[in-house]
């Protein structure tokens, strides 16, 4: 028995894939620096349109924020830094697979060195990207993982992003791997295929052979080689439970989300994109919580998207709602999310920097644009329009009042606009949650990005490995900034939600429905277990556990009194 890191929920039983790629050995031999440019200029080109192929292929099973993956992979294997690094050391008499190797080995080293896990885990990106271009330079075949048909378990040293998007869910009963983590990329992409995943089993690979017959217990992180007759036996009772557990989740998918003493609230998904909205109908979601327009803007590669095509596409969410609300974040941008036609000024702390809401205000150009389009799109349903990372009253009146002139304008030019849309804001800052009464004075709502509002008020990167115990969610002092957010909501008649990871956290849903949570958004495929937690559970007792809960000291504590109630 072998473990590692359970990264998306599930029991496989199957053979073993193993996945072996081709050894890299390069020429370091004196080269003739022409030819070994026509063969590295050669190669990029397959590069890229290799990059490009894997992403269409990926189109039809991943999510737009999975599929950006790609585009960053396509911005690295244009990057001209790294191209002018590569043809510098051909130039000098290197051959490419040398130069490249050489390149992207220091580049990996970098990133590996960082402390920060996200960019720790970018390393990976790098050294998807080099090996394909270093395969293309030697003439290497890579393994094509669209051509498994049987039911197998992948197992593999490493699944890339380009590995992973290959996989078809009918024959691939999951995957593990010897290195990889909560956070990598395969992993964020196996949650969105809805295939089982374990993630850092160190020494899978040296004790399993093709062909092998292995159990992948995704739910405790536990990996079985050529397990013995009852160990199949009760992994096959195990897997068929979890099974039918998901299947009876189905049958809540039109209910309302109902409290046992008849308290109702909404539970709604967060999306990236149009594609996103086919698993929130099948999910039962209430509606659309978030809808993370950046990526609109992050797919464009040259210039940002017209008032047209985003029209298009907030039409099309909006339709296909069929009445429910859709909550529009606009423009989010700045931190670690950077567009490649647009150059933002060198700063010491980008998170807290010149983004979002601030660009917005800075750029009414840009803003503009995204303002109209969402205004013309708004008579195809129920739209609101939310600012991210607000900071004060008169930033959140001049992003209202810039919506309210803009909607003015476009009815002078005759065109319709509903005049039942409702104007919000994110409350991810400390100090809106501090003065929330006074913002829902002029806001029509508040929804929470837990995210940040913990790491701002922790001063805690919770990408950060060394400081990623101070990422507590039900840490009492938040607890007490989403109260006052709530109640201050609650003061004006307005209704508050939550669109942060806590909001489809199972462990925060009690305290959260005892604290008055109006609308919990979340990612879709967490609407159902959510929807069951909080059909068993009494409003009344809730808040009396959400009493509790505030007096607490610690969030070990609060966990405790979470666990005796589920």
């Amino acid at each position: 028995m072998l473990k590692g890191i359970a990264t998306s929920s599930g029991i496989a039983i199957g053979k073993v894939y193993k996945l072996e790629q081709p050894k890299i050995v390069v020429n370091e031999e004196k080269c003739e620096p022409a030819k070994e440019l026509e063969v590295f200029e050669n190669a990029l080109s397959k590069t890229i349109a290799d990059i490009e192929k894997i992403k269409e292929k990926a189109g039809a099973s991943l999510a737009d924020e999975e599929l950006a993956i790609f585009d960053a992979h396509l911005m690295m294997a244009q990057d001209p830094e790294l191209k002018d690094q590569i043809t510098a050391m051909i130039n000098e008499g290197k051959s490419a697979d040398l130069a490249t190797k050489t390149v992207s080995d220091t580049m990996i080293a970098m990133f590996e060195s960082l402390e920060d896990t996200y960019f720790k885990e970018r390393a990976a990106d790098i050294k998807d990207v080099s090996f394909r271009l270093l395969c293309n330079i030697l003439g290497l075949s890579i393994p094509d993982l669209t051509t498994i048909d049987e039911e197998v378990v992948i197992v593999a040293e490493e699944m890339t992003p380009s590995d992973t998007a290959q996989l078809n869910k009918k024959y691939a009963l999951g995957f593990v791997t010897e290195i990889g983590g909560k956070t990598s990329h395969a992993a964020i992409m196996a949650v969105s295929l809805g295939i089982p995943a374990v993630v850092g089993c160190t020494g899978v690979m040296e004790n399993c052979k093709h062909g092998d017959t292995i159990i992948l217990d995704a739910k405790e992180g536990v990996v079985i080689i050529n397990p013995t007759d009852d160990e199949v036996a009760e992994y096959t009772r195990k897997r068929d439970e979890f099974l039918q557990e998901k299947e009876a989740l189905k049958a809540l998918v039109n209910q309302p989300s109902i409290s046992k003493d008849g308290h109702q609230v909404e539970l709604v998904a967060n999306i990236g994109s149009p594609k996103d909205m086919e698993s929130v109908i099948e999910n039962g979601a209430e509606g659309v919580g978030l809808y993370r327009t950046e990526f609109l803007y992050m797919e464009s590669t040259e210039d940002f998207p017209d008032e047209d095509s985003q029209f298009e596409a907030y039409k099309v969410v909006l339709e296909q709602a069929q009445g429910h609300r859709v909550v529009v974040r606009t423009l989010d941008i700045g931190g670690d999310k950077k567009l490649p036609y647009f150059e933002f000024d060198p700063e010491m702390n980008p998170f807290l920097g010149y983004r979002a809401i601030r660009l917005c205000l800075d750029r009414k150009d840009i803003f503009r644009t995204q303002v109209r389009a969402l205004l013309r799109a708004s008579v195809y349903g129920k739209l609101a329009i939310m600012f991210p990372m607000i900071a004060t009253v008169d930033e959140f009146r001049n992003a209202k009042n810039f919506v309210l002139e803009n909607k003015e304008e476009l009815k002078k030019e005759g065109v319709e606009v509903s005049e039942d849309i409702e104007i919000g804001m994110m409350v991810e800052i400390p100090a809106c949650a501090v003065l929330a009464d006074e913002f829902a004075k002029y806001a029509d709502f508040f929804s929470i990005g837990t995210n940040d509002l913990i790491q701002y008020s922790m001063a805690a990167d919770r990408m950060s490995e060394k400081v990623a115990y101070l990422y507590q969610p039900l840490n009492p002092s938040i607890l007490r900034l989403i109260k006052m957010t709530i109640d201050g909501a609650h003061s004006q008649g307005r209704w508050c939600g939550m669109c942060g990871e806590m909001g489809g956290d199972p462990k925060a849903a009690p305290v959260l429905l005892g604290l008055g949570l109006d609308e919990f958004s979340m990612s879709a495929s967490r609407i159902l277990p959510t929807r069951k937690i909080i059909t068993s559970l009494s409003k009344k007792d809730m808040e009396e556990l959400a009493a509790k809960a505030l007096k607490c000291n610690t969030e070990e504590e609060v966990l405790k009194l979470v666990n005796e109630v589920l």
